[in-house]
């Protein structure tokens, strides 16, 4: 008898505008390969005008889950089914994972970043400034609150969407949090341990993009994290590593949401050294 074939692959990808430069697509699809998963991952450019079609064309279409990347974190939940705990409290999504139809959000995206920056320090007890208010700051925000972090300074130009990031950390979580205006160069105080950069400042194409931050506020052991994958060398993390910093660049946090998501969407665990083996031949390798 012939072998039954099958065809039919499962459907993971990513939604964001832009998303040509989201590297996550060569990082996801290696540890498909690596580990024998028939899967594949698609990058789409949705627009913010799209986004309600995409979703309702992803479970149509039979997708398995996909990721949120700019601006859709924060708009995608009201096309969905259901959130988990973590992605309620941060009011935004960067993972959708579908079971039995149902669309259910969650957020990896502080969960990513928790775990990339417990490989430098153990954020309980500490001070952060914190630049950005988006839906990566929130969820940044609150892992690492609720982590027990001391304090958490919110550095951001918007005051409403600042202010409103502060409150959720001060109502939901036990570690404090402060807005500091973002309307001149910020000098980070001799208190902070963390400085972490969750705006879009430094993301493809912007390469040459710097925070307007005083240079000399960074000290040596400080710990600069930047949430941009690429490229991951930003000015940030090169400014920060000719003062004397720890540094964590982006790929750490995009490879740790990857393992996060994928054990969400088939309930697999897959190689992180795998998927960041590949993100270094992209960016460092060509």
């Amino acid at each position: 008898m012939p072998t039954e074939l099958n065809f039919l692959s499962l459907l993971t990808g990513c939604f964001a505008s832009p998303v040509a430069e989201n590297p996550s697509v060569a990082m996801v699809e290696a540890a498909y390969r690596h580990h024998g998963i028939d899967a594949r991952y698609i990058n789409c450019e949705v627009s913010p005008a799209d986004l309600r079609e995409a979703v309702r064309g992803a479970r149509a279409m039979g997708f398995t889950g996909f990721n949120l990347s700019i601006p859709h974190k924060v708009a995608v939940v009201e096309f969905l089914d259901q959130l988990a705990p973590s992605a309620k409290i941060i009011g935004a999504v960067n993972c959708v994972v579908i079971r039995n139809g149902r669309l259910i959000g969650e957020n990896t995206d502080g969960q990513g970043f928790l775990v990339s920056l417990r490989t430098v320090v153990d954020p309980a007890e500490k001070d952060v400034v914190l630049f950005g208010a988006g839906g990566a700051a929130r969820a940044i925000a609150v892992e690492l609150a609720l982590a027990g972090a001391a304090s958490i300074h919110v550095v951001n130009r918007d005051p409403k969407r600042g202010r409103a990031l502060v409150q959720l950390i001060n109502d939901k979580t036990d570690a404090r949090a402060e807005l500091v205006a973002w309307d001149r160069t910020y000098h980070v105080p001799l208190s902070t341990a963390v400085v972490v950069n969750a705006t879009s400042i430094g993301l493809y194409p912007d390469v040459n993009g710097r925070l307007d931050l005083d240079l000399d506020s960074l000290r040596p052991g400080l710990i600069v994290a930047d949430v941009i994958p690429n490229p991951p060398r930003t000015n940030l993390i090169q400014d920060a590593e000719e003062r004397g910093c720890i540094t964590l660049d982006g790929l750490g946090m995009l490879v740790n949401q990857g393992v996060i998501g994928i054990r969400h969407w088939l309930g697999r665990s897959v190689d992180p050294i795998v998927m960041r083996q590949r993100l270094e031949e992209l960016f460092y390798e060509t």
